[in-house]
């Protein structure tokens, strides 16, 4: 008999992991308070219902993939949330990138009520999830991290357990600090090199060849290039995250250099207008500031 699991937020990655759970054989019921995306989902075999607290019913997992931690309290906790009428032993999986502490204190207030709770954050792009090229990285207990590695097989080709409540989210903001720092080398080091006239198809070749490559070349080196800004993660979604990252540096007394100057570039990329484009389009900052022209 197939697993039901349950879905809140269908956006950029949520819908990648609807896609392959139905694939996968799962029955799927989601939520979204996108009209559009509820649509897709239901034309790709899902079951869409009238809330997050629907979304429980029957199932074993409930996936939330959100924008905050404060969106995510309030799917979960507030008013026809997913732990309204919660079935015995359900699990929930938060796959957005959230506050640790945030997610540290729900997990605490579900176990009260006897809901199970793993902040299962991923890495990867939405580009990467259509391609179910993600890592999980989640915070909780080892039997609910045990217990969640069929739903985590669904969407993800590796899952990781990195401790208690919370730990996922920390994990996740690391990595993506390191990959602030890595776009951020590659946007600078292209400029130049549009500024110095060297071509860049060439250019970017030499990079994804040499001991400096890395993933990010491979799949943000072509948008930064072209200027193909089509969003796979948003500027509005990398500020937010650079914000989280800084609030722990600042917490924790830990220096967060590069992490500083990306927020910057991300701000004003934000303030440019390129809110819901990809992140990878503050290289047009970059290229304003050296007096190269701006792509649209």
């Amino acid at each position: 008999m197939a697993e039901r699991v349950g879905v809140v937020g269908m956006g950029l990655m949520g819908s990648a992991f609807t896609h392959h759970l139905l694939q996968g054989g799962f029955k799927v019921q989601g939520f979204d308070i996108d009209e559009q995306r509820v649509r897709q989902f239901h034309e790709r075999g899902g079951e869409p219902v009238e809330s997050p607290a629907a979304t429980a019913r029957g199932a074993r997992w409930v996936l939330t993939s959100l924008p905050t931690s404060e969106i995510v309290r309030e799917v979960v906790l507030g008013p026809n949330g997913i732990a309204q009428d919660a079935p015995k032993g359900l699990i929930i999986a938060d796959a957005s990138t959230s506050r640790p502490q945030d997610s540290e204190k729900l997990g605490a207030e579900l176990a009260e009520r006897g809901i199970r709770f793993l902040d299962s954050c991923v890495s990867g792009t939405s580009a990467m999830a259509w391609k179910k090229d993600l890592i999980v990285i989640a915070g909780g207990t080892v039997e609910d991290f045990n217990a969640c590695k069929p739903l985590f097989a669904g969407f993800s080709r590796a899952a990781y357990h990195m401790g208690p409540a919370g730990s996922g989210a920390m994990a996740k903001l690391i990595i993506n600090l390191i990959l602030f720092g890595n776009r951020l080398a590659l946007a600078e080091g292209l400029v130049l090199g549009m500024k110095a006239g060297v071509e860049g198809e060439s250019l970017l070749h030499v990079l994804q060849d040499a001991a400096c490559s890395s993933k990010t070349m491979i799949d943000k080196g072509p948008k930064m290039l072209k200027g193909d800004y089509t969003p796979e993660g948003q500027v509005k979604t990398s500020l937010k995250d650079a914000r989280l990252a800084l609030e722990q540096g600042a917490r924790l007394g830990a220096p967060m250099l590069v992490t500083s100057l990306w927020t910057q570039l991300q701000q004003a990329a934000y303030q440019q207008g390129l809110t819901d484009m990809d992140s990878s389009s503050f290289i047009e900052v970059l290229r304003n500031m050296a007096g190269l022209p701006t792509r649209k």
